[in-house]
């Protein structure tokens, strides 16, 4: 039987950190969402995170499924874009931001009552390739970040990523109110 330790992943080479296939980020600003969110990785396309990001930009894309040249290109560059899931493959997305010069990518379900079910990301049948990182965020998460952004009138939030939370005691982990983990 494999035990919880032989399970989780931790590449110090690259500082890649993946616990059961997921990875954390916590989002610093604004501060009514400052929680530990959970993505999962894509399963066969896409990079890994070289470096941690203490602060960097989440962009949401314009346009928000993000399957073609963006409005707001420019300040994805060298940031974290949030698209959502629909209208074209998981792994078109993550080539539109890779090629806004975008650092990640996080697609959130477009099922905004999603809040406990990830979809696996696979690569499409085109044989291309990505090279940054993309994580599928469940939709009543990235939902709440939008939503959270649209109420304050921020064109981004500021986040860390990937955040290690084997080192956080359980009872200082913030997690979103609406997600069980």
């Amino acid at each position: 039987m494999q035990t919880f330790i032989e399970r989780r992943v931790w590449d110090k080479r690259m500082l890649s950190l993946r616990i059961h296939d997921y990875l954390y980020f916590q989002v610093l600003s604004p501060g009514d969402i400052r929680y530990i969110f959970t993505a999962t990785p894509a399963k066969d396309f896409g990079g890994i995170f070289h470096t941690r990001y203490e602060q960097i930009h989440l962009v949401p894309a314009e346009p928000p499924e993000a399957c073609g040249e963006l409005r707001n290109g420019f300040f994805i560059q060298d940031q974290i874009a949030l698209v959502e899931r629909g209208g074209c493959s998981f792994l078109s997305k993550t080539r539109v931001v890779q090629e806004h010069g975008g650092r990640a990518v996080i697609i959130s379900d477009n099922a905004v009552d999603n809040d406990s079910f990830y979809v696996e990301m696979i690569q499409d049948s085109t044989q291309r390739t990505a090279d940054i990182p993309a994580l599928f965020l469940l939709g009543r998460d990235g939902y709440m970040i939008r939503r959270s952004l649209e109420q304050h009138g921020l064109p981004w939030a500021i986040i860390s990523i990937p955040v290690n939370v084997t080192s956080i005691p359980t009872f200082e982990l913030l997690q979103p109110p609406w997600t069980f983990w």
